[in-house]
């Protein structure tokens, strides 16, 4: 028996003790962060799984993980030493976790008719007659909506147990939370102190006639105090909840992470720090009278039910996710400098790669590593702002796909790389990906190259009157492959933030209407949003080009406001895979012009060889 069949035993025991019949780990924390920090790995204790999404499922006598394509390889392999079931999200004739479980608990219902229950009619009558099935979870790592899901989906007589953390009692050597210094982000690069912050967010809420204001969200409380952090990998944010009232804020944190001189500005900014356990005792105690604003989808789901139930809950959008996603005239001019820096970064690689390929040793893991040694080497670089992606040949087809040890590839003189990274920095954070031409190419790879350049082309020279939504504009990218047949299955962009997450709401682009609100988001003068089109060919290659785009607002006449995008990247597309009798005029003479500003804003970085290079790379087509 491995270590982690051993570890489930131990949960199981502490289930039956509390007459829980199925135990659900999730990777999240308690806020809902994309990364997680060291103490919040639960799921990897109990199951060796060290990748970065997945959920593991316990029930008495079985135990299975669901991960998505980007981690099938790596999963197969740390999974293999237990008795964990690997279930392939997506894949055809596997189970969904609700899914799983209605059948567990019918075999369960069932196993007691065989023993017993004879009497009964039918299986229906059964599940009338059957004790509820209770489901237990840690409520601090799922938000409100994840239960309302599983009871939506489960269509038999259930109940939640989501009051305690049972992984507490079996992982003896637990990591502490994390307790990383604070530290500021000035008045230079926010452009707005946080008592403007406050007031305007203050505003917001009494349009909502809210008089308290409920935080869980790190990037929400980290841009409301114009704080930074580093408690999470890739976000740079601290631990932390907030409870907003009109004329005062608590701010629950763990103390010794400020500074003295953090703590007189938050003093005189008519903020408290308390302990960061103290909300779910302060929350219970908000007076009854009150009107409470919380975003389910941000706020973990044991705060919601503490919340005194005669309290009026305003289940709205966090008025901050719109507040961040504008970003004003000082940001702004950061940001140009921050993809000034970044575009240099990529650039060299570029050069790089495409002068040692098939000389030297290259492999997708090598090739990140080498990315960021030119990234650091930006005056202000902070660090990565996601889990690099480095995609050769058939990888590139796995959508989100992230090299591990057990994955990892050397690159060949043939095909695509496609590289899927970006940085922090003091002046913004960047998201790029371009998709380079290693050698010698089939038709149907110059064809789909060129056909997912048009999209983002399209979308990049979009003009659009105000009012218009990411929805609205999707097609522009799209219609080069749905002309021929093809689509690519993930959004085509996402809001980013300002050296914050790099997938930030509300704002983005994409065909589908969500219930989540929001791709009916209006896209405003100041959101930066990725154009990121796509297609991928299982087991053959994979193809993205990503731009962040800035919303501006062109011109305002008779028939109102209207808008566009700054393309924001500035690093050249690969010459080399276009096919140009694919390209219209307009989109020739778009990519000619992006090129030669990428060319004017690189060129004085650049020198000898490179410069060449550089020319060559963006030259007029």
């Amino acid at each position: 028996m491995s270590i982690y069949d051993e570890r489930i035993n131990q949960l199981r025991v502490l289930m039956r003790d509390k007459n829980i019949d199925a135990y659900i780990v999730c990777t999240q924390d308690f806020h809902s962060s994309e990364y997680v920090g060291d103490y919040f790995k639960a799921r990897e204790y109990l199951s060796g799984f060290t990748g970065s999404a997945g959920t593991l499922v316990i029930t008495y006598n079985k135990a299975a993980l669901w991960t998505d394509g980007r981690y099938y390889l790596q999963a197969e392999e740390q999974l293999s030493v237990s008795n964990i079931e690997l279930m392939k999200m997506g894949q055809k004739n596997v189970d969904t976790i609700e899914e799983y479980l209605t059948k567990s608990f019918d075999d369960r219902i069932k196993q007691s008719s065989d023993v017993g229950h004879n009497s009964y009619n039918d299986l229906e009558e059964l599940h009338n007659h059957q004790d509820k099935f209770i489901i237990g979870f840690d409520g601090r790592t799922v938000n409100n909506n994840f239960v309302q899901h599983l009871k939506s989906k489960i269509k038999l007589n259930i109940s939640i147990y989501a009051d305690e953390d049972l992984v507490e009692a079996v992982w003896k050597d637990r990591p502490l939370l994390s307790a990383k210094p604070v530290w500021e982000l000035d008045f230079g690069y926010t452009g707005r102190m946080r008592e403007e912050k406050l007031e305007t967010l203050r505003e917001e809420m009494k349009k909502t006639d809210s008089d308290i204001c409920i935080l869980a969200s790190l990037d929400d409380i980290a841009w409301l105090l114009n704080l930074r952090g580093n408690d999470i990998q890739y976000n740079p944010v601290f631990l932390s909840y907030m409870i907003i009232g009109m004329n005062h804020a608590v701010l629950y944190a763990n103390e010794v992470i400020f500074s003295d001189e953090i703590k007189e500005k938050l003093e005189l900014a008519q903020i408290t720090i308390k302990s960061y356990n103290d909300i779910y005792m302060d929350i219970t105690k908000i007076d009854s009278n009150k009107n409470v604003l919380v975003d389910y989808n941000k706020v973990n789901y044991r705060l919601v039910h503490l919340i005194p139930s005669k309290c009026k809950i305003q289940n709205i959008q966090s008025p901050i996710m719109r507040m961040k996603a504008v970003k004003n005239s000082i940001e702004c001019d950061n940001i140009r400098k921050a993809h000034l820096k970044d575009g240099i970064a990529v650039t060299k690689f570029m050069y790089w790669l495409k002068m040692n390929i098939g000389k030297i040793k290259i492999t997708e893991l090598s090739a990140a590593k080498k990315l960021e040694e030119l990234r650091a080497n930006q005056e202000g670089y902070i660090g990565a702002s996601f889990a690099p992606i480095m995609a050769y040949g058939k990888h590139g087809a796995i959508v989100h796909y992230s090299a591990t040890e057990e994955s990892n590839v050397k690159l060949e003189k043939k095909g695509f790389l496609l590289s899927d990274t970006g940085g922090h920095y003091l002046e913004g954070t960047t998201d790029i990906t371009r998709t380079y031409v290693l050698g010698e190419l089939k038709n149907e790879e110059k064809t789909a190259f060129t056909l997912v350049l048009r999209g983002n082309l399209n979308l990049a020279s979009a003009r659009f009157k105000y009012g218009v939504t990411g929805a609205n504009l999707d097609i522009l990218a799209r219609q080069p492959l749905w002309e021929n047949g093809l689509d690519y299955n993930h959004g085509t962009g996402h809001g980013v933030g300002y050296v914050l997450n790099v997938h930030e709401g509300p704002n983005c682009i994409g065909w589908q209407i969500k219930s989540d609100r929001t791709n009916n988001t209006v896209l405003e003068e100041g959101m930066v949003t990725s154009n990121e089109p796509g297609f991928y060919l299982t087991d053959e290659f994979g193809i993205r080009h990503e731009n962040l785009i800035l919303c501006k607002m062109l011109s305002e006449t008779e028939y109102g406001k209207f808008m566009g995008f700054e393309t924001l990247t500035l690093v050249p597309f690969d010459l080399e895979g276009i096919d140009k009798t694919l390209l219209s005029n307009k989109e020739i003479d778009w990519l000619n012009k992006y090129h030669q500003y990428v060319y004017k804003m690189l060129a004085p970085y650049f020198e000898g060889e490179e410069l060449k290079w550089l020319q060559m790379t963006t030259k007029i087509i």
